[in-house]
């Protein structure tokens, strides 16, 4: 086998493991940072809500009060996939060292540019599964 292909099969593996790794600890981590997004929505609609808008008050209130429902469960859903004690769980400490491992690698093999560009594509691919997503 030629060096090349030798080359680009271990791109494509880290470029794998990257993106396998990367999606399993996006899937608790994005607990936390839609919370946060979840919150400041939440504050905006709290500052402007108008009763005076409303012809039933009761169920606008009901909605408001669904929605803090719904970010305290996701919360508690994040806690509970992540930390144990106040401490990372195992299975999310090491997803995190193994994913700074591959990064080191990728860098180590190929240079921090084939890290910035295995980056870049993970969120160009994520991005774009969301904009083609039909589930909702």
């Amino acid at each position: 086998m030629k060096a090349q292909d030798i080359k680009n099969l271990k791109y494509r593996y880290l470029l794998w493991l990257y993106k396998t790794v990367k999606e399993e600890l996006d899937r608790i981590d994005r607990k936390f940072t839609q919370l946060d997004v979840d919150q400041e929505i939440f504050k905006y609609m709290t500052e402007h809500m108008d009763l005076n808008q409303v012809f039933d008050h009761g169920k606008l209130k009901d909605l408001k009060k669904d929605f803090e429902e719904y970010m305290h469960k996701k919360e508690k859903e994040g806690e509970k996939s992540k930390l144990e004690g106040g401490k990372e769980k195992p299975d999310y400490y090491f997803l995190s060292l193994k994913l700074k491992a591959i990064e080191d690698v990728i860098v180590r093999l190929f240079g921090a540019k084939a890290r910035t560009d295995i980056k870049k594509a993970y969120e160009k691919e994520m991005r774009k599964r969301i904009l083609k997503s039909t589930e909702h």
